[in-house]
């Protein structure tokens, strides 16, 4: 099964995305924490895409960013930006984030944003 990063510290965007993810056939895996990063890749077998939340306390997902691109597991795996932060939208794109989603998600647009990023489309949508 398909599997699909989410990095963010709010246990409600989890379950959202989650749920989202689910509908369509992909494998959630939720961490809320950056430092969980290296062992859940251990663990994973097929992530195709990772959604990062921008802020943390104490991280800064733009700063994660360059630490997940720098890691050869996933070479070539979409990371997403998405974040209540909208305004950051133009700094996301310019430090190298595939794609940006705002929160709240659209739930009846995500499988189509879902799909295209992971056809390697870039979307950037609030």
């Amino acid at each position: 099964m398909l599997e699909a990063l989410i990095v963010d510290d709010n246990p409600i965007n989890h379950d959202v995305i989650g749920t989202l993810l689910e509908s369509v056939g992909m494998k959630a895996i939720a961490i809320d924490s950056p430092r969980l990063i290296g062992e859940t890749l251990d663990r994973a077998t097929n992530i195709r895409v990772i959604f990062l939340d921008l802020e943390f306390p104490q991280h800064d997902g733009f700063e994660l960013l360059k630490d997940l691109k720098a890691d050869p597991r996933l070479a070539g795996v979409p990371i997403v930006a998405y974040s209540v932060h909208t305004s950051e939208i133009d700094r996301a794109r310019r430090l190298g984030f595939h794609s940006f989603l705002g929160k709240p998600l659209n739930a009846q647009a995500f499988a189509s944003q879902l799909e295209r990023i992971l056809n390697n489309e870039h979307v950037w949508e609030v």
